[in-house]
């Protein structure tokens, strides 16, 4: 293995973390501890962690096509 193939291959996964930590960082944001939300608010919490899963899993399709 080369060491440029070696290199991109880490930026590659610090890039990937740093935006995972992102989305979940903006998901987070706002919200109350677990214990002090409502049904309601818990719903709403699941709901936005499925959309930033969702956003993960885009971001990581995205990437992949970029590398070709």
């Amino acid at each position: 293995m080369n060491l440029e193939r070696l290199i991109n291959m880490i930026i590659r996964r610090v890039i990937g973390r740093g935006i995972n930590a992102g989305i979940n960082a903006a998901v987070k944001r706002g919200q109350k501890p677990r214990d002090q939300q409502s049904p309601e608010e818990r719903q709403q919490a699941k709901s936005a962690q499925n959309t930033a899963k969702n956003a993960r899993r885009m971001a990581r399709v995205t990437r992949r096509v970029g590398k070709f």
